[in-house]
Order: C-alpha cells, then structure tokens, then sequence
C-alpha cells in the first residue's frame, strides 16, 4: 500500500523542511522500537524527553543491534526475534557478558552483504557511545524496578586518547585563500569539473565562505532558506542541535557572495516544486543534498591540499579551520565558543593551543626589560645625595641626560 503524500500543518518557528527532517527521524525511532520488545515502552517515553532526537535514534539503533547480538550470537535467550527477547534474559546478564559483548564483538564483526562480507570495525569513540547507551538502558531498567541488579557498575571503562591540538585537520588560512581562489577561477578543476563549474560556482563560493565564516554544522547549512535571511536587519537564523533558534550576524563579505549567487545563477534555475523556499539548490532544482554537499567540500578542500578529491576535507574540518582563523586573528575563544555553539569551552581551546607560534608572540610582546627600563626611566625619583637620572646602559654612563639639557637651556632663558 503506497503512502499519501505528507501535508505539514506548520504553527511553530521552524520551517517546514526542518520539521520534515524532524519527523522523518521520529518515524525511524518508532520503526526500531517496533523491532524490540513491548516492555520496554517506557522506556522510549523516557528517551524522547531526556535526550535530543538524534542522540535518541542512535541510542535505539545501539540498543536494535545488542538485541540481535542476544538473538543471533549467543545463547542467553531462546528468542528467534528481538522483539521477543524475554525480561528475564536482562536481568540474567552480568556486567562480564556486557564487557564481552564491548570488548569482543563490537570491536570486530563480520556482516554478510548480498555479494561479500563485509569486517566491520569500531574504535573507541564508538565503542564509548555503545557503552553510553547500554548504561542509560540498564541503569533505566534497574531505577525502574525491572532488573534486580545494577550492573552498569561493573562495565569496563573505555579509554579515549587525549584529543591533541597537533592532530587537528583544518585548512590554513593561506589555503584557504587557495580555496577561495580555485572556486572563482576554476583553477585545478578537471575538465569534467569545469562544465559544472561555470554553472555552480557562485553557489559553491558562498557555500564555502559560510562555512568558514562562521563554522556552520553540515546540517545547519544544509536546512538553510531563502526565509532564513533578513538583509535589511542583517541577520540570517539557523537551527542548531536540541531545536536552538540562533540569529547570526551578516557582514559584507557574505551578503556579496549571496547577493551574487541569487542573482546569477539561482534565478535561472527551474525550481522543482516544493522547493521554492530552499536557499542552496541543485541543477535539477531541488534542495542540496547533505551528500552533495560534502562531495563539493571535499572536491575544493583537496585543491589546497594537493590530494586525491576523495582524502579532501569534509564540512566538519572547514568549522575547525573557522575556528582555528577566529583564534588566529585575535578573538578570544569565548567569543569562539559563542560563535561555533560549542557545549563547552574545552572543546575552543584546542583551536587556540594549535595557534601557530603563540607562545612566541607571548613572550616577544612581553619584554620584561623594555617595560623595566621605561618604568625607571619616567618615575625614577632621585634621593638625596643621589645624582638626577640613573644610568641606563654604558653609554648613558657619565654622560648628562638630554632631558637635563633642556631643562637647563629653559631656565637660562
């Protein structure tokens, strides 16, 4: 049976493509709890309003894939499907059957595909999110009465390396403006590109100077409307994670990037219905895709790089280069933090411990020696029987100051 086409009955703020997208995710909650067992009911309740949408699908696909781990790979339950994994099975397992299951199986499995099979890894930050969401899951269970045992207190930690201020990948600001230069001129594009190029490149110009600019997340661009900007209060809104409503600021530079690519290129592309309100569009006229979007990223980002298009940047590294310019031009990194939407300031300060040379401005524009000698010179007092100005160096010594000179010329006068 085909689905009717959605109509969106919109009374809120946001624009309808973001509660379209919303809704799409809520749909595909609603679709893996339909895959686990009916007990646990109150516990999706507890997810939609303790954590953000999309920390709640990740958590159920998470709690999806341990289900089928029980059904598929081991013998705890008898269950054929994971829906019908039994309560008793859960308050049966250990901390050591969890640590197993983390240790184990998630680090390395095998997926069989249609044509191969497919080794699939997890590192440790995944391995950590994993771990995150079985402790929500069992410490709910326990706090609820449904399991007998706490066991989240015995799972093995999960050790995540420092993350160091070296390792950060982000564009200089001189390849930046190689960037910048390659989307204008079409320099280092293959023919291929230069046929797509003469037709997009205004769009892609003001794609990457909004990223740069402020750091914009790949889905906060992506969402972008032609409503989202009001040009006479020079101001453009975003969504930002858990439903934030941000104004952000428009200087010249991005106004003049807009303006352009409206102008030239949008206006002459048939816009598919449905789409009129989408800031960013394809040849086709429809809405940018996040997928098309990177693939553009990535395409000029390998420019300034010197490397294959598919080891180019992706959207999240031009917000680390936006960040790391900010530092680099003087900005603190509260007004970084404020500006990149950062949950906390620790995150910032990487950018600034990667400043090229910082501590080498520090100290050449803090001369201890040069403040020392002004300091003497403008408030030196001399005590009695001491001479009037103090020697500063060796050829100040036995010589009289200029200032006294003038001092006496004045008073013969």
């Amino acid at each position: 049976m085909s689905r009717k086409p959605i109509k969106i009955h919109n009374k809120s703020s946001k624009p309808d493509n973001i509660v379209l997208q919303e809704n799409e995710r809520i749909e595909l909650c609603e679709s893996i709890e339909r895959k686990l067992p009916h007990y646990l009911s109150p516990f999706f309740t507890y997810l939609k309003n303790a954590v953000s949408l999309n920390t709640r699908v990740a958590y159920l696909r998470d709690l999806e894939f341990f289900f089928r781990y029980l059904v598929q790979e081991t013998r705890l339950t008898e269950a054929e499907e994971t829906r019908l994994v039994e309560l008793e099975t859960l308050d049966k397992l250990h901390a050591r059957d969890i640590n197993y299951y983390m240790g184990e199986y998630c680090a390395r499995y095998v997926v069989s595909g249609k044509d191969n099979d497919y080794l699939m890894e997890n590192h440790n930050s995944s391995l950590c999110r994993k771990r995150s969401s079985l402790s929500v899951f069992f410490k709910y269970l326990y706090r609820e009465g449904l399991i007998e045992r706490n066991i989240t207190d015995g799972f093995n930690p999960i050790k995540l390396p420092k993350p160091q201020p070296d390792a950060i990948k982000k564009l200089e600001i001189d390849e930046v403006a190689v960037m910048l230069d390659a989307v204008e001129t079409g320099k280092g594009l293959t023919e291929k590109e230069l046929q797509y190029w003469q037709k997009t490149k205004h769009r892609d110009k003001a794609i990457l100077m909004l990223f740069t600019t402020y750091g914009l997340r790949l889905s906060e661009l992506e969402q972008l409307n032609l409503s989202s900007f009001h040009f006479g209060r020079g101001e453009f809104k975003i969504y930002r994670k858990r439903g934030k409503e941000v104004n952000m600021p428009i200087n010249r530079s991005i106004e003049a990037v807009l303006n352009e690519y409206l102008e030239l290129e949008r206006s002459l592309i048939p816009v598919q219905s449905g789409y009129e309100d989408a800031l960013f569009l394809s040849l086709q006229g429809t809405r940018m895709t996040v997928k098309a979007i990177r693939q553009l990223v990535k395409k000029y980002t390998s420019i300034p790089l010197g490397t294959s298009r598919s080891d180019g940047y992706s959207p999240h590294k031009l917000r680390a280069t936006a960040a790391s310019s900010l530092i680099e031009y003087g900005f603190s990194i509260y007004d970084v933090q404020s500006l990149l939407d950062h949950d906390n300031v620790t995150t910032t300060q990487l950018y600034a411990a990667h400043r090229k040379n910082l501590k080498r401005e520090i100290v050449n524009k803090y001369e201890l020696l040069d403040e020392f000698d002004k300091g003497i010179r403008s408030n030196y007092k001399a005590l009695p029987g001491e001479p009037e100005a103090l020697p500063i160096n060796k050829s100040e010594v036995g010589s009289e100051p200029e200032s006294a000179k003038l001092e006496d010329n004045s008073i013969n006068e």
